[in-house]
């Protein structure tokens, strides 16, 4: 879904789109896959590809699995990141949500004393606002916005 949306917002062909795994972790595995369709994908993590340049380009689109949850400022990283976009990108974001408040108490989620930060659909509704983003795409463990604004 990300390629795609990727593709159909910066009007290109797969072999140009260029973005960023943020928070790749040890084994750079969703770069590895899209380089096998074509497509370019950097890579960076604080502790397994430190490589702050990186965060001074400009990206089709930037991909963020299972990061947000650890993020003690997820304000400032999303802030980051939403200035490495260029025009119509894709924030593409996976981390799991609850249901619901209920949901939410005893949700095993919790269990990982790393798991620091939690979003709900009306969470990724006002980043969305906030960052003036369009929120293109919403599934149980993964929201897209897209860059309306420079």
């Amino acid at each position: 879904a990300l390629l795609k949306k990727s593709q159909k917002t910066a009007n290109k062909p797969e072999d140009k789109i260029a973005g960023l795994d943020f928070g790749c972790g040890p084994g750079p595995t969703l770069s590895l896959m899209l380089e096998e369709v074509g497509v370019s994908c950097a890579n960076y993590d604080l502790y397994f590809a430190n490589h702050p340049e990186l965060l001074e380009q400009k990206y089709d689109f930037i991909v963020s699995t299972e990061v947000f949850e650890h993020l003690a400022q997820p304000a400032e990283v999303i802030n980051q990141l939403v200035s490495c976009l260029k025009p119509q990108g894709i924030l593409g974001i996976m981390t799991q949500r609850p249901r619901d408040l209920a949901a939410f108490q005893n949700w095993r989620y919790l269990a990982d004393p790393t798991h620091i930060s939690f979003f709900s659909e009306a969470c990724f509704k006002w980043l969305a606002k906030h960052w003036q983003l369009e929120q293109v795409y919403l599934g149980s463990d993964v929201v897209l916005l897209k860059k309306v604004a420079d």
